[in-house]
């Protein structure tokens, strides 16, 4: 039986769109052949009930159209999104806040767009990145930590993921 993979909007920006375009195309060609020969030449040598190399080129068979799968569904369900330029808080902002004298960058959207950056990724429904979405450079915002603690960041810089 086929998982099914839930189907909701993924909101990316059009560089993480492209990478994962680029993986779809690359597990359903080079990865995909690349595997069913090491399934031929596995079967090839004989009895498959004892044969290791024939078992895990088919579970590596099974992630791979596993994967494969998930990122027709995320493609299908893509929404572009452009973060505002005009230092508002964003899904795809780069943001810079000011946490009690440290400052930290972090990219604001879902996991998915991490494939198009090296910066670490904040939801904009954590805590803070609720806190900060809508926000403008200069803004000090305050949250509400897991623990509890009520949590001041300032706004240093908000520009999109280029």
């Amino acid at each position: 039986m086929a998982e099914e993979v839930e189907e909701k909007t993924v909101l990316l920006t059009q560089d993480a769109v492209d990478k994962l375009q680029e993986e779809l195309n690359w597990r359903q060609g080079e990865y995909r052949d690349e595997i069913t020969e090491r399934i031929a030449a596995a079967r090839a040598e004989g009895d498959l009930s004892e044969n290791g190399g024939y078992q895990a080129a088919r579970e590596e068979q099974g992630k791979n159209e596993g994967r494969i799968n998930e990122l027709i569904v995320k493609l299908r369900n893509a929404k572009i999104v452009e973060a505002p330029e005009d230092g508002t808080v964003g899904n795809g902002s780069v943001v810079t806040i000011d946490l009690a004298g440290n400052e930290m960058t972090y990219v604001i959207g879902s996991r998915d767009i991490a494939v198009a950056t090296d910066i670490d990724v904040i939801s904009p429904e954590s805590p803070v990145g609720a806190a900060i979405i809508g926000a403008k450079v200069g803004d000090e915002v305050e949250y509400k930590a897991p623990n509890g603690r009520m949590i001041k960041v300032t706004i240093k810089d908000s520009k999109p993921l280029a």
